[in-house]
């Protein structure tokens, strides 16, 4: 996450830009507010940039996943004297953040999350909430802007209603483009994310949620009596409270939860 060295090229298919911008990442590393003994995992360290604050301030377990194998001799050579940091070579959509749990500690995430994959990641993360304290994350603002969206907004769909499902979601700020080299065509922003300790809404089944969510926004501009007919009737929705004539983005967590609990 900081500027390549002379002979290393920022990768476009692992989604590479490398951060530079010293106080882009003072405020990260202010976010984050690591302390001595957190557990803390970097998805992505790049050149480690953020990295070595992270080191400095914890005292604690610094993994990091890295998928780009000519990045790891580099983190090596500049994280050598320090025994409580480890990586880990490999994709972060397939690596088990359950083997990094070491007793009652939870783990904090951090990462600049390749714009390409972070969605899925930050699912796949969330399938071991129960292990996560919190998640400081880089992603694209608008991918931001929709996670946090409320009913009514333009970016409200269907990320922002399972993530908000999960977590907490509070956007932080924005990281421009020229913080980066390569410049990205677009801007950044640092979002946090915090598993809820108790669920907003209780469902019985998030599977069935997420189809019930799925199907509704894929036809946002129908009313959900078509976007949803295949799944359930207007008669049974005006039963539930629910307006059949209203359009998935006038619809809820708590509404959706219904709906999907009705189908169980």
């Amino acid at each position: 996450m900081s500027a390549a060295p002379p002979g290393h090229q920022a990768r476009k298919r692992f989604g590479q830009n490398f951060l530079h911008d010293a106080n882009i990442i003072d405020n990260i590393i202010r976010s984050i507010n690591p302390k001595p003994g957190d557990h803390i995992v970097e998805i992505g360290p790049g050149l480690g940039a953020i990295t070595e604050h992270l080191l400095d301030a914890t005292e604690g377990h610094l993994d990091v996943v890295e998928l780009d194998r000519d990045l790891i001799p580099i983190l090596r050579t500049k994280f050598f004297n320090h025994s409580n940091f480890e990586i880990h070579e490999g994709d972060a959509l397939k690596f088990d953040y359950e083997t990094l749990v070491k007793g009652d500690y939870k783990l904090r995430m951090v990462g600049n999350l390749p714009y390409n994959i972070s969605t899925p990641l930050i699912f796949k993360i969330l399938e071991h909430e129960r292990s996560i304290q919190d998640m400081h994350f880089m992603l694209q603002k608008e991918v931001v802007e929709r996670m946090a969206a409320a009913p009514g907004e333009k970016a409200y769909g269907k990320l922002g209603i399972m993530l908000q499902y999960y977590c907490r979601v509070q956007p932080l700020f924005i990281v421009p483009p020229g913080a980066f080299k390569p410049r990205p065509k677009v801007d950044s922003a640092i979002v946090r994310l915090i598993p809820h300790t108790e669920k907003p809404i209780e469902v019985k089944d998030p599977v069935k949620l997420n189809q019930v969510v799925s199907s509704a926004f894929n036809m946002r501009r129908k009313t959900i009596r078509n976007s949803l007919g295949g799944m359930i009737s207007a008669n049974q929705l005006e039963d539930l409270g629910i307006d059949p004539g209203l359009r998935a983005e006038k619809l809820s967590l708590a509404e959706f939860a219904v709906i999907s609990d009705a189908l169980i």
